[in-house]
């Protein structure tokens, strides 16, 4: 029975209720969420585990490497209590922007990456999106190609990592 996950049946499903969950009982947020944290995370693990197998033989929902996406995750959660600044999740990338000087070195830590060009920093797990042109694209162009989300963050200033 499932506490935490209820009515999920894809995994991007699952990774935006993590998210959303994890925003709300995240240790550096509810002082008194350590429990409920660790039991989000078991219980994630065990929904992923279902879906991932429920999904081996199905190719149209098999759009992302499972073990890129621990990675993502354990980044996400990172950065996501840093203030002032947007997470936008794009495609399977983190884009963040704003305020980010003062997370300068934590970025470089967590292995985000500068694009000067589009005055954001950039996170992804190895993969590269490959494009015919050689044109850059804008982020609103990457936005439209492969979708966008943004990520909303909560007002405390603890950095873990």
């Amino acid at each position: 029975m499932r506490k935490y996950f209820k009515n999920v049946n894809t995994l991007e499903d699952l990774r935006k209720q993590y998210k959303t969950l994890l925003k709300k009982y995240h240790p550096d947020v509810d002082p008194n969420g350590t429990e409920t944290t660790k039991e989000i995370i078991n219980e994630y693990e065990k929904v992923f585990k279902e879906l991932k197998e429920g999904n081996k033989n199905n190719k149209e929902a098999w759009k992302y490497d499972f073990e890129k996406d621990t990675m993502f995750r354990d980044v996400l959660e990172k950065v996501i209590n840093f203030e002032n600044v947007t997470i936008e999740i794009i495609g399977c990338w983190i884009w963040i922007s704003g305020n980010t000087y003062t997370y300068k070195e934590y970025l470089k830590k967590f292995g985000f990456k500068w694009c000067a060009n589009k005055k954001c920093w950039s996170w992804h797990a190895g993969e590269r999106y490959y494009k015919k042109s050689k044109r850059k694209l804008t982020l609103d162009e990457i936005r439209g190609l492969y979708g966008s989300e943004e990520v909303e963050t909560k007002k405390t200033t603890k950095i873990k990592g």
